[in-house]
């Protein structure tokens, strides 16, 4: 066997399904190859999706999670290639990858350890494709910014090493673990990655090591690979600056001098306490921002309307309302106000005028009802409810007006726009994607479709023109998208499309075949760097938190109505012991019809239900196929009211076990 691919899975089912759908492409020209996938104990249905489609794969699944190095210790210790590489899930790989990087290797026997060019989703070029020691100097200048000031400076970017040219062939120090092709033999005297690392880290530790066994890295640019950066893990988390940099300690503590080690060591804790603290204030004010502006903003315009109350129709000096009002009511007012904006999803980014009007609409309606029931010495005046209400409403709508005008993304979020977007493939394959695309939850504009190359003859209308032609098309028909079918074009040319069409404006989407998802990547550091289209609504925030105040309100009034229940359902303890999960979270009143092909891997996931779809229906016996179709309707056209349904006509089952 020439070459081993081990590939480490955890919980990135999308992103393992376009790898290795380019990984045996990529086999043709190099078929002495193994490909093993390691999986760490994903529940996203991953081992399933490998069953089903690449059950040539060798697999390993682990029952719990290993980490990254031991879970390619295990792949390794089983590997029979001359060669083995180490390669990210959420990896394309040319055609000619395999080939061309093992050609290289056997021209040259001292390599020990070879990475490639690596570009994000946008077709931008990856600057850790090649990497220098991390020593505590070149650690001090990436973490202060001095690297990014001066990209191209050897003092000052000894890390990414931006002095060298990126599409010549270097000899560098550090090769990157997204793709890490290893001489089997160097392995054999360096040894396995150090499982001390559990995640990042380890592909320094082995790249220093093979240095010291005499052999040289190289950072090889003649075949590119697509990484879609920071998918496995989510790089904007806390958790993962703590740790990549306590990673660095222990290579310091590991291959330094015991002075160096130390000043490393305290570089690397002074850059953890102030990465986390600049987080955790970017995070609490990006949140609670625009809710201060509101109750801000809302606070000032009541005090206006009670001023011009008092004055203009009470004809009071000024001494009509007491100060409770102000400081005790009011507040309330806005707390309930603002409560009823955040279940209306009126602070999920992008943030919209609607959603926080709609919420206004809502805490009125409850303060009023609270109103009501309160002693009459706290009511102080239905109108100025009313008038706070509508200046609540003219206030937040003002407030995100103006946000959008400034275009503060940072506080209320990109806005959506449909995109103009393109397919390209063959006709079969478009056809589907099309299909997939005019599903989704936010549908772009799509403008047509492109051929790989001439027509002869077809039937699907909006054809554009041939690959030849994109640059055209995308001028001509203001395109900022574009979907690649990776099944009906060599991935050697979309990654060439993607770096010639550029990274500014186009957004980049590649369609796996036979698959109801397709994947991009839009920057290389947001946590939101995932595009996937599901043939589902419910995997909304709105939507789960919708689902579960229903859960909170409607269980509620079940125990309540239970003396009457009860003699309808049967099963006392049961029925009490389903609600009381419902409450505490563990279950939910409605979910998914049971069953064991389905039920986890093909939708999204939610809690299990005490009742689901089938009992709206009056039949009882259901065939597989009416569960999945079941299932993915109410996966795909969630609502509250369809869940009421639900329970209405299931009430006599919310005994069942």
């Amino acid at each position: 066997m020439k070459l081993s691919v081990i590939i480490v899975n955890y919980n990135v089912k999308y992103f393992l399904d376009q790898c290795l759908t380019s990984v045996l492409k990529a086999k043709t020209l190099l078929p002495e190859m193994e490909v093993i996938v390691v999986d760490n104990n994903s529940v996203d249905g991953s081992l399933e999706m490998l069953g089903k489609k690449f059950s040539e794969v060798r697999l390993i699944a682990n029952t719990d999670n290993k980490g990254f190095s031991a879970a390619n210790n295990q792949g390794i210790v089983i590997s029979t290639g001359e060669y083995v590489l180490l390669l990210n899930p959420d990896t394309i790989v040319e055609e000619d990858t395999f080939s061309k990087t093992v050609g290289f290797m056997d021209d040259t026997p001292k390599a020990g350890g070879l990475g490639v060019k690596m570009i994000d989703g946008k077709g931008k070029f990856l600057p850790e494709s090649k990497r220098g020691l991390p020593t505590p100097w070149v650690a001090f200048c990436k973490m202060i910014g001095l690297a990014r000031i001066f990209p191209k400076s050897k003092t000052f970017n000894g890390y990414h090493v931006g002095y060298l040219d990126k599409d010549q062939v270097h000899k560098v120090e550090i090769l990157s673990g997204a793709f890490m092709l290893l001489r089997r033999s160097a392995l054999d005297k360096t040894g396995l990655l150090d499982e001390a690392f559990f995640m990042y880290g380890e592909d320094i530790d082995l790249s220093y090591r093979l240095l010291q066994e005499g052999y040289q890295n190289y950072y090889f640019p003649k075949t590119r690979i697509i990484h879609y950066k920071g998918e496995s893990t989510k790089k904007s988390s806390l958790n993962y600056v703590f740790i990549f940099y306590n990673a660095m300690v222990i290579f310091a503590n590991k291959h330094f001098s015991k002075n160096n080690a130390n000043l490393f060591s305290t570089l690397i804790k002074g850059a953890i306490y102030l990465r986390a603290g600049l987080s955790v204030i970017n995070r609490m004010m990006t949140k609670i921002l625009l809710p201060l502006f509101d109750s801000a903003l809302i606070f000032g315009s009541m005090i206006i309307m009670r001023d011009i109350w008092e004055t203009k129709v009470m004809l009071s000096d000024g001494s009509y309302y007491p100060i409770e009002f102000i400081s005790i009511a009011v507040p309330a007012y806005i707390l309930i106000w603002l409560g009823a904006v955040y279940l209306s999803g009126g602070y999920d980014k992008p943030v919209g005028i609607i959603k926080s009007t709609r919420g206004i609409v809502l805490g009125t309606f409850v303060i009023l009802i609270l109103y009501a029931l309160i002693p009459e010495s706290w009511r102080f005046s239905r109108a100025l409810i009313l008038l706070g209400a509508i200046s609540a409403m003219l206030v937040t709508a003002g407030v995100r007006g103006i946000l959008k005008l400034v275009n503060a993304s940072a506080i209320i979020g990109d806005q959506a726009k449909a995109k103009n977007t393109v397919v390209i493939g063959n006709e079969t394959e478009v056809e589907r994607v099309t299909h997939l695309l005019n599903q989704a939850v936010d549908k772009p504009i799509l403008r047509g479709w492109i051929s790989p190359g001439p027509l002869s003859g077809s039937d699907l209308p909006s054809h554009l023109g041939t690959l030849k032609q994109l640059a055209d098309v995308v001028q001509v028909h203001k395109i900022n998208a574009i979907v690649f079918c990776i099944d009906d074009l060599p991935i050697s040319q979309i990654i060439t499309q993607m770096a010639t069409l550029g990274a500014s404006k186009m957004e980049y989407k590649i369609a796996p075949p036979e698959s109801m998802h397709i994947i991009g990547s839009s920057t290389i550091n947001a946590a939101e760097d995932l595009y996937m289209i599901e043939l589902s609504t419910i995997a909304k925030l709105e939507n789960q938190r919708n689902k579960r105040m229903l859960d909170l309100i409607v269980v509620p009034g079940l125990l309540a109505l239970s003396p009457v229940l009860l003699f309808i359902c049967g099963n006392p303890l049961r029925f009490y012991m389903n609600l009381l999960s419902v409450l505490l979270g563990s279950k939910s009143l409605v979910g998914y019809i049971p069953h064991q092909k389905t039920t986890g891997s093909l939708y999204p996931k939610i809690k299990r239900g005490v009742l689901n779809p089938s009992d709206a229906l009056k039949k009882t016996s259901l065939t597989e196929d009416e569960i999945h179709d079941l299932n993915l309707r109410y996966a795909k056209d969630y609502s509250i009211l369809n869940d009421l349904l639900v329970i209405w006509r299931g009430l006599k089952n919310l005994g069942r076990k």
